[in-house]
């Protein structure tokens, strides 16, 4: 019985198979034809045949409306991501079977990043292929790592004509509904969470389009996979990105990153104060005679005078909050750090740092570095 049942399935199969040739379900030419292994051949067949059965509502627009509907494809979107906000958004009607066409085209690796007119009047088919082309004119606006706030609401006002007072006001005191935001403290701005990145915006962006833009891919950003690591380590999102910003302020290095979080989770863990110095750069702020937004050098005066809990040289713990933005190596190495018996660091002044384990080492790191 379950032999016959086989053979019809695969009867049929074949049946719906015949059928795509007159049914506008081509391949790009570098698909070719399933030429791979028994295993493939058979989720090509079952791919196509799905596709073949699916044909009307493939060819069949979401609604008659033709009006245009500006849609951003930010970078580090994929195929399902992208499907998912067409459908909110009514351009089409089943997410999975555009992800599933998009793939048969080989196209779910082409959905470039930037704008796009598209209008609910379309075919998948004709999204798929607009998605790939067609991109409307746009301002491509880079934000470093590293940067806070201010910094970055300044360069949005230089490069896009950003409301500066406006950004940052969103910044202290605007609304957002995602996730990651949920454990900061109540008054907590979104310093250290305007995603560093390149973004590409419409030739007048709004302060409250970007900013939903660096939450946006934030979010998506910061995997199921971190979220569960911050959990394992008994910490919160917040203090996460806390942390990270002040690691990414310290290190130069890509490969110092994971070894200086270990030192502050060290230090943390002991009861030690942090002792960063960016903590205290970000409590001065701005600097009037130097145009600094980070102060160099800090004499040894301001490190023990400045008065502000962001101050890790008087106060115990984490900061009240992050310094900066910091970038997703910074996290992850917060939340993936080299295991190791340090508590002190130095930098060396050539980018990179000297580590030590007691107190008297790293005093002779520094009669060695600190010339």
């Amino acid at each position: 019985m379950k032999k016959r049942i086989l053979m019809l399935v695969l009867g049929l199969a074949t049946l719906m198979l015949v059928s795509v040739g007159c049914c506008g379900l081509s391949r790009s030419p570098e698909q070719g034809e399933g030429s791979g292994d028994g295993s493939e051949a058979l989720s090509d067949l079952l791919l196509r045949t799905y596709l073949a059965f699916k044909q009307s509502e493939i060819s069949q627009p979401a609604s008659d409306d033709p009006t245009p509907v500006v849609f951003t494809v930010e970078p580090g979107e994929t195929a399902s991501d992208i499907a998912l906000r067409l459908k909110r958004l009514g351009l089409i009607t089943d997410a999975e079977l555009f992800r599933q066409l998009a793939h048969y085209q080989g196209a779910d690796s082409k959905l470039e990043a930037g704008r796009y007119e598209l209008r609910a009047n379309m075919t998948m088919g004709e999204i798929i292929e607009a998605l790939q082309h067609g991109r409307l004119e746009e301002l491509a606006v880079t934000i470093p790592e590293g940067w806070r706030a201010e910094q970055i609401a300044e360069m949005l006002a230089e490069k896009a004509g950003v409301d500066t007072d406006q950004f940052l006001d969103l910044v202290q005191r605007g609304r957002f509904d995602y996730q990651l935001l949920q454990d900061r403290p109540a008054g907590a701005s979104l310093e250290g969470f305007l995603f560093p990145d390149t973004y590409y915006l419409p030739l007048q962006p709004t302060a409250q389009d970007i900013i939903e833009r660096m939450l946006a891919n934030f979010d998506r950003r910061f995997t199921i996979e971190m979220r569960q690591k911050a959990v394992e380590r008994e910490m919160t999102i917040y203090q996460v990105v806390t942390l990270a910003s002040i690691v990414e302020r310290e290190a130069v290095m890509a490969e110092d990153r994971p070894i200086i979080a270990g030192v502050f989770l060290n230090r943390l863990a002991a009861g030690m104060t942090l002792e960063a110095c960016p903590t205290v750069q970000y409590a001065l702020g701005y600097q009037e005679d130097t145009g600094q937004w980070w102060k160099t050098p800090l004499s040894l005066d301001e490190l023990n005078r400045v008065n502000s809990p962001y101050n890790t040289y008087l106060h115990r713990g984490l900061p009240p909050g992050p310094i900066c933005s910091p970038g997703l190596a910074s996290m992850l190495a917060v939340l993936e750090p080299v295991e190791t018996d340090y508590l002190y660091f130095l930098a060396k002044g050539d980018g990179s740092h000297v580590f030590a384990t007691t107190f008297e080492e790293h005093l002779q790191n520094q009669q060695r570095y600190q010339q």
